[in-house]
């Protein structure tokens, strides 16, 4: 599945239009390599979110084409979720 449908797909970015933003703002990435709205995700990859003031790291653990909202959290296992603060 497309990262920028995962995104969507997980409710981690509400839009697919704004995670293929995202994407080609260079703000996503997996396994550690900066990823296009187009890059393929799958069970066992590590996708890194970076925001403004937040960074979201989580694992992939199923690639469903759709789910219902109160679900969607199971389509992933939060690594890590930190606030940035300016110094």
């Amino acid at each position: 599945m497309r990262i920028d449908k995962y995104l969507k797909v997980s409710r981690l970015i509400k839009r697919r239009t704004v995670a293929k933003d995202v994407c080609v703002g260079e703000k996503i990435s997996i396994n550690g390599k900066v990823s296009k709205p187009s890059a393929d995700v799958k069970p066992g990859d590590r996708i890194t979110l970076e925001f403004a003031n937040r960074l979201i790291e989580v694992q992939v653990l199923s690639t469903p084409n759709s789910i219902k909202a109160n679900e969607a959290q199971t389509l992933y296992e939060l690594i890590r979720d930190e606030r940035k603060t300016e110094s």
